[in-house]
Order: structure tokens, then sequence, then C-alpha cells
């Protein structure tokens, strides 16, 4: 009997399976044919697409009044505020306070960046012109002001902004460093010195060194480097200034809390400095000694034989002694004046470009690229004689955190023995010419 019932069961089953099996094999017909079909329609729709596309090229190319689709999102309004109201209507001074530079100068800029800006229309979009590029990073930079709201004014995407400010600024760094960021030549060491005594009163000093601190959002990474002496988030910067109030050295990207004196030892200026490559072959006479050029910098330096900063008042400070000498203070005095030139340098930068004296909101992989750039458009219209208003100071001076001052570096075993002789000459300069 049990075995009767097995056979009965297995007699059950077996046809059960069977049919199970068919029906899976029929729904995995079924499936790959539908598959099939489904590209069989979607290579049909491509080459009908392909066919239709260049039949357009072709009456494209037969009647010039047929254009390329473009993109939909491209097509805005106020792509026509750029074509009619920037390039035909806008007076110079609308150029200055757009762009912050005239006309000239934005189209040479284009002329120099084009190698690296140009881009070739294709057969689904144009590409945006070199001098839309342009407008659109250096509103950017002038403004600093949301990419959302670019994006309305130029009638592009939020990503196309942020792309023409990226690459516009690393054309700038690739293709203008070695115009305008570069080392100085004899006749240019010649003619800042000429300028920082005429304008000044220091004698013999080329450039003068100072620091920058750019605001900068939380960064995902070890935030607490990036704190400044002031308490906010910075990236620092180290810049050297000529006569003209022009940079020629820049030193981006260090987080806020660095060392001013550590990013000064590991740049290339100290070495070119400490060899002597700021001054001739033949060193210049100084107080009848012939002595190599010398830069300014702030207390937080260490002071070398071409590198001059105050002496520190409290210094032989004694009860109700004077700390410093009379010759002492008149050094510093005029060193202080001839420190106005990086100062103002640098107010003028943040003024002009005010990505810097505000949140920049950009990644660090972009902030320090971004400041070399703005350093180089800095040069770029000092060179070219652009206007500096004088409100956009005004506004910077009364929107911006003041920068963060650095803690006096005294004497360390970094002074060069030689370097207090240096300064000795200066101090004599200067008593000689006030007696």
């Amino acid at each position: 009997m049990e075995e009767e019932g097995r056979l009965r069961s297995l007699m059950f089953l077996i046809p059960y399976l069977l049919l199970k099996r068919r029906r899976d094999i029929n729904d995995l017909n079924i499936q790959r044919r539908n598959e099939i079909q489904r590209r069989i329609r979607h290579r049909q729709y491509f080459f009908q697409r392909q066919r239709r596309m260049m039949m357009m090229m072709l009456a494209g190319g037969i009647r010039s009044n047929v254009h390329i689709r473009t993109r939909p999102w491209t097509t805005t309004a106020s792509t026509d505020w750029w074509e009619r109201v920037v390039m035909t209507e806008f007076e110079p001074s609308d150029w200055l306070d757009k762009f912050r530079m005239s006309r000239q100068t934005f189209f040479y800029l284009c002329e120099k960046l084009k190698p690296r800006l140009a881009r070739q229309d294709t057969s689904f979009r144009l590409a945006l012109p070199v001098e839309k590029r342009v407008a659109v990073a250096l509103w950017r930079l002038a403004s600093n002001i949301e990419y959302r709201t670019i994006s309305t004014l130029f009638g592009v995407g939020k990503s196309t902004v942020c792309r023409c400010v990226r690459d516009m600024c690393h054309a700038i760094v690739a293709l203008l460093s070695s115009l305008y960021l570069r080392p100085p030549c004899e006749q240019e060491l010649e003619d800042s010195a000429k300028l920082f005594l005429s304008n000044w009163g220091f004698p013999h000093c080329v450039a003068a060194i100072s620091t920058l601190h750019t605001a900068i959002i939380t960064p995902s990474n070890n935030a607490s480097d990036y704190a400044n002496p002031a308490g906010w988030l910075s990236v620092m910067s180290q810049v050297a200034v000529n006569g003209r109030g022009q940079f020629w050295d820049v030193c981006a990207s260090f987080p806020g809390g660095t060392d001013p004196t550590d990013i000064l030892q590991n740049s290339s200026l100290w070495a070119t400095a400490a060899e002597g490559g700021l001054s001739p072959a033949t060193p210049p006479i100084f107080m009848g000694k012939p002595l190599r050029y010398v830069l300014l910098g702030e207390p937080c330096y260490p002071i070398q034989n071409w590198l001059m900063k105050a002496y520190p008042e409290e210094r032989g400070r004694r009860a109700n002694q004077t700390a410093l000498t009379q010759q002492q203070q008149l050094f510093n005095q005029q060193l202080t004046t001839a420190m106005h030139v990086p100062e103002e340098a640098l107010l003028r930068l943040r003024a002009r470009w005010q990505c810097l004296s505000q949140r920049n909101d950009c990644g660090l992989d972009v902030v320090p690229t971004m400041i070399l750039a703005c350093c180089i458009l800095h040069n770029v219209c000092e060179s070219h004689g652009d206007p500096f208003k004088a409100e956009w100071q005004e506004e910077v001076v009364s929107a911006e955190s003041p920068q963060p001052s650095h803690k006096h570096l005294l004497s360390t075993s970094m002074d060069d023995s030689i370097a207090e002789e240096v300064r000795k000459l200066f101090c004599d300069y200067f008593e000689q010419l006030n007696t």
C-alpha cells in the first residue's frame, strides 16, 4: 500500500514538473523575442535619427538660414542680454563695474586665452564663444555671487558657470604666468628700487613681502589646520610686491594656520634671494659699500641680509628707558611707510576681485588656482592702466573681516649674522638724511 502511494504521487509529480519546465522554456523564448524586437526598434530609431541629422547638416550647407538645433537649456531669453546688451550697448564704465577691466583689456585677455578656452561646435550644440566663457568667469571673480545667479544672467547652466571659472583660472595660470608673474630682470629691479626710494623714501629696496588670507568654507579634512590667528578658516598666500604695486611672486594653497616663516623658507623666493637672484651680478653701491638689493618683510619673518624687518619694540625695555634708539625708531618709521606698498596692492586686489575678500565657496582644489589667477589679472589690469574705482575699496573695507596679524618673530637661529650689519647701514642712511 505504501509503495502504491509513492507511485501515485510520482505519477502526479512528474507531469507537473514537465509542464513547469515547458512553461519556463516558453517564457524564456518570449523574453528573448521581446529583447530582440526591442533592439531592432532601437537600432531603427538610431539609424533614422542619424539620417535626419545628416539631412539637417546637408540642408545647413545648402541654405544658410538652417541652424543646428541646440539643447533646450541653452536657448533661453537671457542669451540676448549678452549678445545685444553687453557686446553692443555697454559703456566703458559698465565694463569696469561688471568685469573690473576695460573693454580693450577684456578682448586682449580673450585673445591670449583662446588656445586653451576655444571649443568646437558639435552636431548637438553650439560651443560657447571664448568671450562669453571669459565674461562668465570674470563676473564670478569680480562679484563672488552664486553660480545660479550668473547662470540665469548669461543663459547657461550652473555646471557651465563652474566649468568656465575653473577653465579660465587654469588657462590664466598656464598661459600668462610667464608674462605677468615672473622673476624680474635687472632693469626691472633698478626701476623698482627707484620707485621705493622716490615714492616711499626707502632706498635699495626692490620688493616687499606680505601675507593674504582668503576665507573658505569648512573643508572636509583637517579643518583645524585652516584656522588662522583671527579664528576664521582661510587659505594663506605669500606675495612679493614691487614698487609699482604689482606681484612678482605668489605662493598659495597653504592652510591659514601655517607659520609664515615656514612658507617663506620653502618657497622659491627664499632660494632665489639667498643666492643673489634679486640683484645684479655686480651689487650696486650703498653707503659706500657694494650691497645687494633687499626686500622688506613683516615682523613675523626672520631677518636676513636680503630681508629687512622692523626692530622689535620689546627689545631692551628697562623701566622708564626707551625701548629703541632714535636711529632704530627712524628705521622702523621708514620701513612701516614702505610696507604700505603690499598693503595697498592686496587691498586693490581684494577690491577688484571680491572672490578673495568674501568667503569663497569653491573647493580647496580650485581656490589656490583662483588666487594665482586673480593676482595675474591684477597685474594685467595694472599694466594696461585700467582705472581703479575708490568705491570698490570702500566696499571691501566696510564688508570684509580684517586680515589677521601674525605673531612677531624675535631673534632666532634663522637670523643671518650679517643682517644686523645691513640693517645698521640703513639706520645710518636715515640718520644722515635727517641731519
